[in-house]
């Protein structure tokens, strides 16, 4: 008896990748008109929408008109819709975002009659860790998916557990989600073909039913998929349509023999497409800051905000998980696409950023004007350096930050702005025309704080919060009109701010809760001692007590760290060509690596005693480009300067590193070098909820060189060198496991290549995407290295993650009142917040704390 056969009908369905996303919907509604048409005309007929409601959504708001019958057939079960949101990429993307994706497809699917309990992942260039628990935790117990299982996997299913110990049983989609299309392409052969493709892949199944995924890219099935499976049928080997959630459910054994734990990232049967942790950086970059500040939003909003601000963060949510799909911030789509990708982003960014700081504008009601309020949105206590703009302090005094408590910190000013904003001369009878640019009090966003009216002289004194009582538009009107009658012919007009200036300022702020300051000017002729060991630079050195740094002569940096580790050579570039793609990296036959720069330079920025900086600026001559013979670098070269800022800070463990340069060069790959005190044969990076250990290998077999580039979201870690990440990132361990490698910048010209010398096959079209290349741009990166014997675990670099991209909330006090702040009296007060809880509109602020509050 042949083995039955289950087929089951669905597409796979970019929303946005070598057309942009309108352009998809188009076809998607066409698609998407005919499964319903199809369904409903022939009873056997089932579909699966892909795993992920934004087909759906995308679909109903287009024809609003048939949601009725799209929820029809959820009921009757002959259409499966969820459970994701998007099919994302997991790797480019936060756990909270991966979360967030699972619930608010879910509840999408709700609406429609309930998604499908399947962890559908057909697509993704590879797994987390921590799937398994993600799915599990939701009520999920099965999860298909195609690409970066392991050769250890012989059968169809395996199970799949996380290193919670968590698990799920995964169908393994060995041939990918279109294996049954092969078997359609004759109708009237069906029956023959599946034979012929049960027979060769016969050890898989066992006696399982053979399954046929009978779908593909942005096309609906042939309508007449069911009857030409009847027909075939007919000759004798059984064949059942159905979603992929009867599949599971009804023709599956529960039983499988094999288990793998952890990521899945092996290429043996299927390309996991590497290239793309690194190109279009600014994609990355753009996920990490809309991820940290709806993070930000929601905790702010739910602690100190009494308003509901929650659809805000629906949409915020919903534009960001919208962009983690599989082909938009990877960054593999045409020029146009990834524009939108990034304006998405940026309005969830704006999104959030509109209800974090309407939130914070709530307690910064009870600080006085003259001071600042910082929230923590860490749920530890932090002592934090933030810059201010305040104003600078009488010639012969220091200026001192006071705390709530009354405690008094030193203040180490960064930079003093110019007092002359303006020095106009002109007739009388054009002051009028200045005039007009006073709205109510407010002059070149400054406010009015007094006026000095002489004969041939008006000057305005500026302030950020004026002293001198109410001000008159009118009267100055008609005071200036009087002035220019009575002495006609040239005035001058004077606008000059007090003097301000930007101050770095100590704060300690609890887990989770606000803390107020104010800074003003003290008699003494220098601040107070800080709590810490003051940070230190040199010509060559910087310093803090914790950590040292010592530029070499060569631009690069030796590190040592709290227990006296030292990391020599730190941040040395390595530039090489690059002949690939936007999936997959390929270095030119006879590429030029250039390392050493031409010219180097080192100046002081920061002497302390808060923060000390150092700018080393490195010149390079990198090829402008591949030549015509694309396994050669041209000959041309254009000389680049890479600036790095060193800097530490006092009491912080580590030494933060920003380097920044402007972009000439295309087809090419920058790498940010962390030698090792001695070779390891294992890396570890955080991201998604776990740490995951990898060797210097991976796994090849299929059509893709399995190059040993690897994902880290917030660190990544070898022997002695940890370093923090702004965003997520590409590594490499190179040399052996001796050395640490970066990419900056990965700058190439086509989505896919056809020839392609590290994988077999086209990933997509060859459209030119000069936008990836990154020309004319600036491209800037920060992160933290941290040199520690004991490895990632004993750095704590869990947690040093976390405060290194997570800056504490500051914004001026709103309350009309200055004065000193104090616990008691004219000033403020402050204690934690610790409840996660949204107050009502109505009710009063929570109990378990109170914000900074005016005596």
């Amino acid at each position: 008896m042949p083995n039955p056969a289950v087929f089951v009908p669905h597409f796979h369905w970019d929303r946005e990748w070598y057309e942009p996303f309108q352009v998809f919907r188009h076809r998607l509604v066409a698609a998407l008109d005919t499964v319903l048409e199809t369904a409903e005309t022939d009873p056997d007929f089932r579909f699966t929408v892909d795993g992920q409601m934004a087909a759906v959504e995308d679909y109903l708001e287009m024809r609003p008109e048939n949601r009725a019958r799209v929820a029809a057939l959820v009921a009757e079960g002959r259409l499966a819709v969820g459970p994701w949101l998007i099919l994302l990429d997991e790797f480019l993307c936060s756990g909270e975002t991966i979360v967030r994706n699972l619930r608010m497809g879910w509840a999408a699917a709700a609406e429609l009659g309930g998604a499908m309990p399947i962890g559908y992942l057909p697509d993704m260039f590879g797994h987390v860790a921590q799937m398994p628990q993600i799915l599990a935790r939701a009520g999920i117990e099965h999860a298909a998916l195609w690409r970066g299982v392991p050769g250890s996997v012989d059968g169809h299913a395996f199970t799949w557990r996380a290193p919670d110990g968590s698990q799920v049983r995964t169908e393994f989609l060995f041939d990918g989600y279109d294996n049954g299309l092969d078997v359609l392409l004759v109708p009237d052969r069906i029956g023959r073909a599946l034979g012929d493709y049960a027979e060769m892949t016969a050890e898989r199944w066992g006696t399982d039913p053979v399954l046929a995924m009978a779908g593909t890219d942005h096309n609906a099935p042939d309508p007449q998929l069911a009857s030409w499976l009847r027909q075939a049928a007919a000759e004798g080997r059984p064949i059942t349509i159905a979603t992929l959630d009867e599949y599971l459910r009804k023709h599956v054994r529960d039983e499988v023999s094999a288990t793998v734990t952890g990521e899945l990232r092996s290429h043996v049967r299927g390309n996991i497409l590497p290239g793309v942790l690194s190109v279009r950086l600014g994609l990355k970059q753009r996920m990490a800051v809309a991820e940290r500040t709806i993070d930000h939003a929601e905790r702010v909003n739910a602690q100190w905000s009494r308003r509901d601000d929650s659809p805000f963060l629906d949409l915020a949510w919903h534009k960001i998980i919208e962009s983690t799909a599989h082909d938009s911030v990877v960054g593999s789509g045409t020029d146009e696409t990834c524009d939108q990708v990034a304006a998405r982003l940026a309005e969830a960014a704006q999104t959030a950023r509109a209800v974090r700081d309407a939130a914070l504008a709530e307690p910064a009601e009870l600080v006085p004007s003259d001071g600042h309020l910082v929230a923590n949105p860490l749920p530890f206590d932090r002592s934090v350096l933030v810059e201010v703009d305040v104003m600078a302090p009488p010639e012969g005094t220091a200026l001192v930050a006071t705390a709530a408590d009354g405690t008094t910190a030193p203040v180490q000013l960064i930079s003093e702005a110019p007092t002359v904003l303006s020095d106009e001369r002109m007739d009388a009878s054009q002051l009028e025309r200045v005039l007009r640019r006073i709205h109510r009090r407010e002059l070149f966003g400054r406010q009015i704080d007094h006026y000095e009216l002489t004969p041939g002289a008006l000057v305005f004194h500026l302030a950020e919060v004026p002293t001198a009582g109410p001000f008159d538009l009118l009267i100055l009107r008609r005071e200036v009109a009087e002035a220019a009658a009575q002495h006609p012919g040239e005035w001058r007009v004077l606008t000059l701010e007090e003097a301000r200036a930007t101050a770095l300022v100590p704060v300690h702020v609890p887990a989770s809760g606000l803390a107020s300051f104010r800074v003003g000017p003290t008699e003494a002729a220098t601040p107070a001692v800080p709590s810490h060991t003051p940070a230190r630079a040199t010509d060559r050195t910087l310093s803090n007590g914790l950590v040292e740094v010592a530029v070499a002569a060569d631009g690069t940096l030796d590190l040592t760290g709290p227990d006296g580790t030292v990391l020599y050579g730190v941040g040395r570039l390595v530039d090489g060509g690059d002949r690939g793609d936007s999936y997959n990296y390929a270095p030119p036959a006879h590429d030029v690596l250039v390392a050493e720069p031409s010219e180097i330079a080192v100046e002081v920025v920061e002497n302390g005693p808060l923060r000390a900086r150092l700018r080393v600026t490195r010149v390079y001559a990198w090829p402008t480009a591949l030549s015509d013979d694309r396994d050669v670098r041209a000959e041309r070269i254009v000389p680049t300067p890479v600036e790095t800022l060193v800097e530490v800070r006092a009491g912080e463990p580590f030494v933060r590193v920003s380097t920044s340069f402007l972009n000439q060069s295309a087809d090419h790959r920058l790498r940010f070098h962390v030698p090792l005190p001695e070779p390891v044969a294992t890396s570890a990076s955080a991201g998604q909820f776990a740490v995951t250990e990898r060797g210097l290998t991976a796994e090849g077999g299929w059509g893709e060189y399995p190059l040993p580039t690897f994902p880290a979201e917030s660190f990544v870690s070898a022997g002695a060198a940890t370093v923090l990440l702004d965003h997520s990132s590409e590594y490499e361990l190179v040399g052996d496991g001796s050395e640490l490698a970066v990419t900056l910048l990965r700058a190439i010209g086509s989505i896919s290549v056809n020839i392609h010398p590290l994988r077999d096959e086209p990933a997509a079209s060859e459209i030119p995407v000069p936008g990836a290349q990154d020309l004319g741009m600036r491209i800037e990166n920060r992160f933290a290295v941290v040199p520690s014997a004991t490895g990632w675990r004993g750095a704590d670099a869990v947690a040093l993650a976390e405060e290194f991209r997570n800056d504490v909330l500051v914004t001026r006090g709103r309350h009309p009142r200055g004065g000193n702040c104090r616990p008691t009296g004219p000033g403020c007060a402050s204690t934690a917040r610790t409840s996660s809880s949204r107050p009502s509109a109505e009710s009063p602020t929570p109990s378990t704390g109170r914000a900074p509050r005016c005596g």
